[in-house]
């Protein structure tokens, strides 16, 4: 093969090469708009659980960047009064969603389909205040997508939420939150 040709081969391989480059890209994001959190929380001799299955979110690969989101409205914890209450004390009619975004700054490798241990770092907030979590989790790739787990506490008192009660009696201020997901892969 003449030099001339090894050139064209070389400059027809690129251009193939940069051709799918955006698919690539592409295909390492995922998305979804029904995942599973769930919270729970306790009161003296007593705890509950609130769940939605309409947590949002979306992973990016290429950027590493992970953003989620919650529409305070749809958590359920079984007793409609005390789902009222819990929206009044998030003041959810004002400030409708908990959002999570931040940066995975762990080592993930998409080429294989076991479950890793990852940690992203960002803000998390809820009731108009933002903080600084670092939250530690799984990421497990699949051909169904990627599944992320992950829990953390909140103290409602770091998010100016004061913790409801009645007479001696207060809910905890920390608050368990975990997730549960499968984000298929973005179009």
């Amino acid at each position: 093969m003449s030099i001339k040709h090894r050139h064209i081969t070389l400059i027809f391989l690129i251009a193939i090469g940069i051709l799918f480059l955006p698919i690539a890209s592409e295909a390492q994001s995922f998305k979804t708009e029904s995942g599973h959190v769930e919270f729970e929380s306790s009161v003296p001799l007593h705890s509950f659980t609130g769940t939605s299955n309409k947590l949002v979110g979306r992973i990016s690969l290429a950027d590493s960047t992970v953003d989620f989101y919650l529409d305070l409205h749809t958590l359920d914890t079984g007793i409609d009064k005390r789902d009222n209450d819990m929206l009044e004390t998030l003041n959810a009619k004002k400030y409708p969603f908990a959002e999570f975004y931040g940066k995975l700054i762990s080592d993930f490798n998409p080429d294989t389909t076991s479950q890793q241990q990852v940690t992203v770092k960002g803000k998390f907030t809820l009731h108009n205040v933002s903080k600084k979590v670092s939250i530690d989790g799984t990421f497990q790739k699949s051909a169904e997508g990627l599944t992320v787990k992950a829990s953390w506490i909140i103290n409602m008192k770091d998010y100016n939420i004061r913790p409801p009660g009645i007479l001696f009696y207060r809910v905890s201020e920390e608050i368990n939150i975990s997730i549960n997901a499968l984000l298929p892969k973005e179009n």
